[in-house]
């Protein structure tokens, strides 16, 4: 049973304890319930949120995000053109926490919100290039994953034996992610701070400009491509708006693949709900993965499109990937987190889930 505003206002003054609630409403974000949320004004003019998580895997990821959340010192914080979530304090309740945060005004996209141009999906390019951008000293004193451009690759092979043991990957996209991890001249980049799990939702958007950017439980050192793979979903125009602005701020001549490998990333997000549905033992989840890879190969055959590499040929059209995934039974968007993306496997180089802020 849902926590009421009441509840959650409560626990937002013992959490904060000169917190003066002069009002409260519950709050949602269209999310999947994975916590319980109230909005709260104060009487000093203030908006703050109190979120309460409602399963295993937001626990883990609220408390993966507190720890990035620290490590945002104001001073990186000012590197950035956009808004991040401020920790205000948390209270011990049922054996998880409930948490505060300063409110982010904007208002959620989608990625057919994004219209074709320059504007907003200029303004999401040069986000994702200014978080690129930090230095990435910070992300390992904060114990966070710090990934080289080889563990990396190690990261996604990882995935593509995982999938390819279980028996039900088809050969042919087994061969073709193979020949992909074995064509080197497409992991020749430079790792930087990557947000970790951006999806359109993670954006709060106010007058076609990036306001604040969410979710930050996935911060670390590593592919950039894993931030821009999404990007490839929006309308044509509105993708080249956005890696155009990206480009044009991050100068990324030496790394001529991050198209090629967000690409790879975004058809092996099928590969990992295919390991999830086995890790959660779920058969509907494994028969959905299994008919979207059989759905991939058959598009992948017929698109001659999006070459990924001499080795690989055509890919899949990664608009086909995402509409695929948008298929995934309705407790994706829990298995997955708010993120929308399973933690990568292998990524991990270090746990921050137990960790307390």
């Amino acid at each position: 049973m849902a926590r009421s505003h009441f509840t959650l206002a409560a626990l937002a003054t013992s959490a904060v304890p000169d917190l003066d609630v002069s009002g409260a409403r519950s709050h949602s974000a269209g999310g999947s319930g994975d916590f319980d949320s109230a909005l709260l004004s104060t009487r000093d003019g203030r908006t703050v949120i109190v979120r309460v998580p409602t399963t295993q895997v937001a626990e883990t990821e609220q408390s993966a995000d507190l720890v990035a959340l620290r490590a945002l010192t104001t001073g990186i914080r000012s590197r950035l053109p956009f808004d991040v979530p401020h920790y205000l304090g948390q209270a011990p309740v049922g054996g998880t926490r409930a948490v505060v945060y300063e409110y982010l005004p904007g208002h959620h996209i989608s990625v057919a919100d994004v219209p074709p141009g320059d504007g907003l999906a200029g303004s999401i390019g040069h986000a994702i290039a200014a978080i690129h951008a930090l230095p990435t000293a910070f992300v390992g004193e904060a114990g966070l994953p710090v990934m080289s451009a080889a563990e990396c690759l190690t990261a996604a092979n990882s995935v593509i034996e995982s999938a390819a043991s279980t028996g039900l990957l088809p050969t042919a996209l087994r061969d073709r992610w193979r020949d992909a991890a074995a064509d080197h001249s497409i992991w020749q980049f430079q790792p930087t701070v990557i947000n970790g799990s951006l999806t359109a939702e993670s954006f709060l958007v106010e007058d076609d400009s990036v306001s604040a950017v969410l979710g930050w439980s996935a911060l670390r050192v590593g592919d950039p491509a894993r931030d821009l793979h999404w990007l490839l979903a929006m309308n044509p125009e509105a993708t080249d708006g956005a890696l155009g602005a990206y480009a044009s701020t991050r100068q990324v001549a030496t790394d001529r693949q991050f198209t090629q490998r967000a690409m790879l990333y975004a058809e092996l997000e099928v590969a990992r709900w295919l390991l999830h549905g086995r890790e959660v033992r779920d058969q509907s989840i494994v028969d959905d993965a299994v008919e979207m890879l059989d759905g991939l190969v058959d598009r992948v055959h017929s698109n001659s499109m999006n070459p990924l590499s001499t080795a690989t040929g055509p890919i899949m059209a990664v608009t086909d990937v995402e509409a695929m995934l948008d298929r995934t039974p309705g407790d994706r968007a829990e298995a997955y987190g708010r993120s929308g993306g399973m933690k990568p496997v292998a990524d991990d180089q270090s746990d921050v889930s137990s960790s307390s802020a």
